[in-house]
């Protein structure tokens, strides 16, 4: 479903982020992508998302070249994708519903289609008794899982979790992994950049372990070793 082929990533003069990175992530897989500060896994997310092109190598999103795409056809992959984020860029003004409709409305969805699904998946994801709080009214756990919500809305066929419980405490920290098994179970593919090694070690999944921009490991059960 996504493929990285011989992938190099360099900004001017300095040494490259990525450098010579290939791998396959399936549809259905769940993926965790480690590796220390630096190491290059925010670049990774934004190259599969076309937000960055690779200076050497092809990136494919179900047989699309990221690469040489137009931007309509960026667009349309970006649509396929939703995204989670460590700091949850939630929209302060706006109720708990407003944030999931607001991610619906910004795709042209009809009013009906909004108010049957934002519903749903507030219950998914236990906040339906929450419906007119704002963010600041929240724990950050359930900021978090709001996050979630927005990005599972819009039906998408991957979601990028960006470490997504480095804020987190432990409990709120299990609760959103949950959520991601969850969410994995379902059918979707989950790819999940993180340096939290408790987490990693738990899942006991896929694990692409990169150091100094390299592809260290790639283990079909791995554990977080650096």
């Amino acid at each position: 479903m996504i493929k990285f082929e011989n992938i190099t990533k360099n900004y001017s003069s300095r040494e490259p982020i990525l450098q010579d990175v290939t791998f396959e992530i399936k549809r259905g897989e769940f993926v965790s992508i480690v590796g220390k500060s630096g190491a290059g896994k925010t670049t990774l997310v934004r190259l599969i998302l076309g937000l960055e092109n690779p200076t050497s190598g092809e990136i494919y999103f179900d047989g699309v070249n990221v690469s040489n795409a137009d931007n309509l056809k960026i667009q349309e992959i970006r649509r396929k994708v939703g995204c989670i984020y460590q700091d949850y860029k939630l929209l302060p003004k706006k109720t708990v519903y407003e944030n999931v409709a607001y991610i619906m409305q910004v795709e042209g969805k009809e009013n009906e289609e909004i108010e049957r699904e934002v519903p749903k998946v507030l219950e998914i994801i236990g906040l339906e008794e929450k419906f007119d709080h704002f963010p600041n009214e929240l724990s950050g756990g359930e900021q978090q899982r709001l996050a979630v919500a927005r990005a599972l809305v819009n039906h998408p066929d991957v979601i990028i979790a960006d470490e997504p419980t480095g804020n987190l405490d432990p409990y709120n920290t299990y609760e959103v992994i949950s959520l991601l098994q969850k969410i994995n179970q379902a059918g979707k593919t989950v790819i999940l950049a993180t340096h939290d090694r408790e987490v990693v070690n738990k899942l006991g999944k896929r694990v692409i372990t990169l150091e100094g921009g390299r592809i260290l490991r790639d283990e079909e059960k791995g554990n977080f070793i650096i």
